[in-house]
């Protein structure tokens, strides 16, 4: 099996100790006099073998730990060097910092316990204060380096874990600001859509009909509407512009269309598709003295209105166009019919995203959208846009 490789920093710190070891040995610096083992070569065994484990304490911090044990206690049977015992502290730190978690957690309670150990046992052994004195020189070497080690680990891991925790909130926070930049775009686009697209179909359609028609009076009629709707349109599109471009906030909003104005859209779709041989009625069967709807409730069955209105003006062959209101307590419903089938002259192109943008806005509500064919009573087929949208506002419990 192939050894790790020693980090550099392992490296310097194993040199500078065997350095000092031998810079002791060679001025005769020793820890005591007598000796199990005599001979000043002794000493040197257990300080190269404790500087091998340091070029480890890194890589193999158990092993080293091990092997330190063995080197430390065989330094206690010579002369001894100062400079063996103080890499094994390191090397019972670096245990600790570097180890697996079991290792980081039982190491300092395992050196405690050898410490109390080794301090009653020569209490008994001795019985005088000089006993303490070893006990307090084993909790130096191995107790004190242990729990060292554990505070810079809970250091490090509390650190860690602020850390992640820091990119996951800075992710997240990317995540809404993504959802939030789309959501605005979507609600930016149902709203050009909805001012804007009334008026160029019906421009489309009347510029159409004036070129195909060779005839003063109907032309002179569409060139009318093709001027109302391009004034009225380039009004709405100066305010939604002039609403994007100021970045201070500080800009009035604009008042949100309510059903109170579907008079004057009726009135408009009305002059618009005079020429296509298209009516509008309105049928509101709501109670007038019933509780206001909330403004987005408002705002969105008024859109419903005026994009199911721009696509009878665009696609719709002549005959009736009825829009009904009904309300009850908790629901708003709101119903437009106009003639399903191939209709003739002049059409205004269309893209779809009329009723995906009617769709978006009832499913926000958490209400209800059909549109599509049906079949009446006496045969005949009409286009249908239905919507249920709740009457009341939604709280969040439910």
């Amino acid at each position: 099996m192939r050894l790790p490789r020693p980090h550099r920093v392992d490296l310097l710190i194993a040199a500078c100790g065997l350095a000092c070891g031998l810079l002791l040995w060679g001025f005769g610096i020793v820890m005591k006099n007598d000796a199990l083992v005599e001979g000043r070569w002794a000493v040197l065994v257990p300080l190269l073998v404790m500087t091998a484990t340091e070029t480890v304490r890194r890589t193999l911090p158990r092993t080293a730990l091990a092997v330190g044990t063995l080197a430390v206690v065989a330094n206690e049977f010579t002369h001894g060097s100062v400079a063996t015992i103080l890499m094994f502290t390191d090397v019972v730190y670096a245990a600790v910092v570097y180890g697996p978690p079991a290792s980081a957690r039982r190491i300092p309670y395992s050196t405690g316990l050898i410490t109390v150990g080794i301090t009653i046992g020569f209490l008994v052994w001795w019985q005088n204060a000089v006993a303490l004195l070893i006990g307090v020189a084993s909790g130096i070497v191995c107790f004190l380096p242990a729990l060292t080690g554990a505070v810079v680990r809970n250091h490090r891991q509390a650190a860690e874990a602020a850390r992640l925790r820091a990119e996951q909130t800075a992710l997240l926070a990317e995540m809404d600001r993504s959802q939030a930049v789309v959501a605005e775009r979507a609600r930016m686009a149902r709203e050009l859509h909805d001012m804007v697209a009334n008026h160029l179909s019906a421009i489309a359609i009347h510029s159409t009909a004036a070129l195909s028609l060779d005839d003063a009076a109907t032309t002179r009629q569409a060139l009318t509407v093709i001027r109302e709707n391009s004034v009225e349109g380039l009004a709405e599109m100066r305010r939604l512009i002039g609403l994007l471009r100021d970045s201070s906030g500080d800009a009035e909003p604009a008042a949100a269309p309510t059903l109170a104005g579907l008079d004057a859209l009726l009135a408009q779709a009305r002059t618009n598709g005079e020429s296509s041989g298209l009516t509008f009625t309105l049928d509101d069967v709501r109670d007038a003295d019933g509780p206001a709807l909330p403004a987005p409730v408002e705002l969105a069955a008024y859109r419903i209105v005026q994009e199911s209105l721009t696509n009878a003006l665009k696609h719709a062959p002549a005959g009736p166009v009825a829009v009904t209101l009904a309300r009850d307590e908790q629901t708003l419903r709101v119903l437009v019919t106009s003639p399903f089938g191939d209709r003739p002259g002049p059409r205004a192109p269309g893209s779809g995203a009329g009723l995906v943008g009617m769709r978006e806005r009832v499913a926000l509500l958490g209400g209800e959208f059909e549109a599509g064919p049906v079949t009446t009573a006496d045969g005949r087929k009409i286009w249908q846009v239905r919507a249920e949208l709740p009457a009341k506002e939604r709280t969040s419990d439910g």
